[in-house]
């Protein structure tokens, strides 16, 4: 028998997405953020569900060989741009834009013939990359004769909080750096997008939003109106009555409280379920809102069963997705969002649907 853990990947979703992401800003172009495998979502599925992108961002050349190698012709931005001196050939040769963040990448492409597309990285605030804002200027100067076109870019540290004064002042340091040069920019994540209509400039850069989860605090994707676009799924493979008092699980770790039914649920942190989803976390079995109880285990996790669920051996359980918020099960187990869907590339398969 197939192991029931599987990952679904919906496409029309990830579709309507991407078109609600553009009527927020209709006169900006869309850089996809599809890096770490698409959050988990795959990166050649991902980079063909949203062709209706202008370009397309990756962390590493690595996945912008494999981009250009299965026929990707968009513009593609490496987001950390050049780790070394060699690296520069493949990316000309490629015709990919680069990030630039430090003078030492300067210094690389001033010592190659490559004439590239450039983003200049602007550190406004975050203190992560970027140039400092008295440094723009002779960033700029020096990499004006190695590239082929220019765009200035930030980053935003608290764009997830619904006015939040950092936005405001990091903006005001990247206008008053980039001022009197006439380049293109890009300073909007996902969040900032939603949220901070001054920032949509020529470039916006979505990431979470697209496949279906909300970048705001304490927000859901529903109330944004966007759609998930992962769902993981499984089935229970034992259940069992329970006396009160009596333990589940390693280390005895859970208590029944009363007599009760548990699930054994064919899904662990092999599959890519986190460890820390203790009891508490949510799940839907027969699509009746329940709870994890006892510790995740490589393979399996146990659920306390619901008379309401009518559960018996081989029903349905749904992870996250669907009517199951990834922020909900986040919040429980102690992470974000985007952990939980980079990590579900792990064992369990995948099946595409909505296209």
């Amino acid at each position: 028998m197939t192991r029931p853990a599987k990952v679904i990947i919906d496409g029309h979703a990830a579709k309507k997405n991407l078109e609600a992401t553009r009527l927020h800003c209709p006169q900006s172009k869309i850089l996809a953020v599809i890096k770490a495998d698409a959050y988990g979502h795959g990166l050649l599925r991902m980079s063909r569900i949203f062709n209706e992108a202008d370009a397309f961002a990756v962390a590493s050349l690595d996945e912008a060989v494999t981009l250009r190698e299965a026929g990707c012709r968009h513009r593609i931005v490496l987001l950390e741009g050049p780790f070394e001196f060699d690296e520069i050939a493949i990316i000309d040769r490629l015709n990919l834009d680069v990030v630039i963040h430090s003078f030492e990448q300067i210094s690389m492409l001033e010592h190659t013939r490559a004439t590239l597309s450039v983003w200049i990285k602007i550190n406004t605030g975050m203190n992560r990359l970027g140039f400092d804002v008295d440094a723009v200027a002779q960033a700029y100067h020096r990499l004006s004769s190695t590239s082929s076109s220019i765009i200035f870019m930030t980053h935003f540290a608290n764009a997830q909080v619904r006015g939040d004064v950092t936005v405001g002042s990091q903006l005001s340091a990247f206008d008053t750096a980039i001022s009197g040069f006439p380049e293109e920019q890009s300073l909007a994540n996902s969040s900032a997008l939603l949220t901070f209509a001054n920032t949509q400039r020529h470039w916006v850069r979505p990431g979470l939003m697209l496949y279906g989860v909300s970048p705001l605090r304490g927000e859901t994707a529903r109330s944004l109106g966007l759609l998930p676009v992962m769902t993981l799924k499984s089935r229970l493979i034992s259940v069992r009555d329970v006396k009160a008092g009596r333990t589940v699980g390693y280390g005895g770790s859970y208590v029944c409280p009363y007599d009760m039914k548990v699930g054994v649920v064919a899904y662990g942190y092999g599959d890519g379920y986190p460890r820390s989803a203790n009891t508490g976390t949510p799940v839907l079995v027969n699509n009746v809102k329940t709870q994890v109880i006892g510790e995740c285990s490589m393979d399996m996790m146990t659920v306390e069963l619901p008379d309401s669920a009518e559960a018996k051996f081989g029903d349905e359980v749904t992870l996250w997705g669907g009517e199951l918020p990834i922020e909900e099960v986040a919040k429980a187990s102690g992470t974000i969002p985007y952990e939980l869907l980079c990590r579900a590339r792990m064992r369990a398969r995948y099946e595409e649907v909505g296209l």
